[in-house]
């Protein structure tokens, strides 16, 4: 990545391509803690109801 070494920032151009893969990185480990979240509700979910009747 380019730097600009007066101050050590990146360039508008540089922090637009770290945004949007910081904003795709969260996304995507949002999706897959519903994901594992929806899953184990189902499966306990699923033996719960069993195990009562």
């Amino acid at each position: 990545m380019s730097e600009d070494n007066q101050n050590g920032r990146l360039d508008p151009a540089a922090e637009k391509i770290r945004r949007r893969r910081s904003i795709a990185i969260g996304l995507t480990l949002g999706f897959m803690v519903l994901a594992f979240y929806i899953a184990t509700f189902v499966r306990l979910g699923s033996n719960a109801a069993n195990g009562m009747l």
